[in-house]
């Protein structure tokens, strides 16, 4: 079959690419040249953080390497800006790693798996988020037991896969692309049961683990500082009075829906392990009366770790907005009442908080469990950037042979071990501290 000029174009203007950085210089990774200080890029990161959550956020990155790699973004992201790019650009998850994909229920009420993190999306070198995925996936591994042969070739079918379905992508018309879904995720043991987890995961089921009855029969959130703790006063207000301009982002219909709730209480989460730290509310509504709870995550946005190194950064925007923006740009479906909002200066994304959400745990991870999900893994993120960017171009550059998948998983392997040293010297600094 003859390719049309404008798709062989593209091929060729990613083969083109392999000029500025050849394939096989992916594998290239000296943290000895790179004079780097993880304690002072980590700071940096932490500034206009809640103080009193810094230490926990501290606590959960050293519990783990797996866990240190979660919290440690703008350390990565500093470590590959030191290295050459192909400059092809896609919008990037920015931190792909495997516990930031997982299910969700989409407009139509249909679980959905896909990548579903989006605090660090902006749009970068293709290859970044191939090489946190691909180093994320052998670190999961480790921790959940697995030998290193396996772990290894989990990354070597993720990455397979990733190249695969890429030239797949840069032959399909474009809507097919935009409509392509992964139809056998129920056939992996590992990933059929985060779809149960998920199908569990009511909004029901959040409002019995959330909240209680008060002294007045009237059903509010429970306390457990600092993890979850009921906000009121001036910051409630505040907080409510977001939702107005929260409404103005979603589509008509939807504002509709919104608009049938009614406001019960509100709540600060603190979540994930990057994010502890910043201002995270939790909104309690009811519409067609308490069998039918809303329940609103107001999360607060920074610019993307990655955001300093990239060559044209983007102009000053509103940070929950460039995250809705990506989430939407890389996913099939995303959560209908995405959006985003201001509280007092500061910019947050809102979306719904454990409405089917359900991601794997890395124990599950072990033996064949982790071989499965890699491929999907890698499929998802194919998925993410030929929806983003360009699948010609990004196929023309990696080509058919593992040249590039082979560069990768070497580079992986001596991250992993990078951020394992990193963890240590972590881990030593926080006891030099406590002391």
């Amino acid at each position: 079959m003859t390719l049309p000029h404008a798709t062989a174009e593209r091929l060729a203007q990613g083969q083109q690419r392999r000029k500025v950085m050849r394939r096989v210089e992916h594998e290239q990774w000296k943290p000895q040249d790179a004079k780097r200080d993880i304690h002072a890029i980590l700071r940096a990161a932490e500034n206009g953080r809640i103080p009193a959550l810094v230490n926990l956020k501290y606590e959960r990155m050293a519990a783990s390497p797996f866990g240190f790699f979660r919290g440690a973004v703008p350390l990565m992201a500093h470590d590959l800006s030191l290295m050459s790019n192909t400059g092809i650009y896609t919008q990037l998850c920015g931190d792909a790693h495997v516990r930031n994909l997982g299910a969700y229920a989409g407009p139509d009420g249909r679980l959905v798996f896909d990548i579903n993190d989006f605090d660090e999306t902006i749009r970068g070198p293709f290859e970044w988020d191939v090489k946190r995925l691909a180093t994320s996936i052998l670190l999961a591994g480790r921790e959940a037991g697995a030998r290193e042969s396996t772990s290894r070739r989990a990354v070597t079918l993720c990455l397979g896969q990733y190249r695969q379905l890429m030239l797949a992508f840069s032959r399909m018309p474009v809507l097919e692309v935009a409509r392509y879904q992964v139809h056998r995720l129920r056939k992996f043991a590992s990933l059929s049961r985060v779809l149960q987890k998920a199908e569990r995961a009511t909004p029901l089921l959040t409002l019995e683990k959330l909240t209680t009855l008060d002294e007045k029969g009237q059903r509010v959130f429970k306390s457990n500082p600092p993890v979850l703790k009921r906000v009121v006063g001036k910051t409630a207000v505040r907080v409510l009075d977001s939702l107005d301009t929260y409404a103005e982002s979603l589509l008509h219909e939807r504002r509709h829906f919104l608009a049938q709730y009614r406001l019960i209480d509100v709540a600060f989460k603190v979540v994930g392990t990057g994010s502890v730290g910043l201002r995270d509310y939790c909104v309690y509504m009811e519409g067609n009366g308490p069998n039918d709870p809303l329940f609103l995550q107001i999360k607060e946005e920074t610019a993307s770790a990655y955001n300093p190194y990239l060559r044209h950064p983007p102009a000053r925007w509103h940070q929950g907005r460039r995250v809705a923006d990506g989430q939407r740009a890389m996913q099939l479906q995303s959560d209908p009442f995405l959006g985003w909002t201001k509280i007092a200066d500061r910019d947050y994304l809102v979306r719904q908080l454990n409405d089917h959400k359900a991601a794997i745990e890395v124990p599950d991870l072990g033996g064949a469990g982790l071989a499965e999900y890699a491929m999907v893994c890698g499929e998802m993120l194919a998925r993410g950037h030929a929806r983003a960017g360009d699948a010609c171009v990004i196929a023309g550059y990696i080509g058919r042979s593992a040249r590039f998948d082979n560069a990768v998983l070497r580079f992986a392997t001596e991250y992993a071990n990078q951020t394992e040293a990193d963890r240590r010297a972590f881990v030593k600094r926080l006891k030099q501290k406590s002391k």
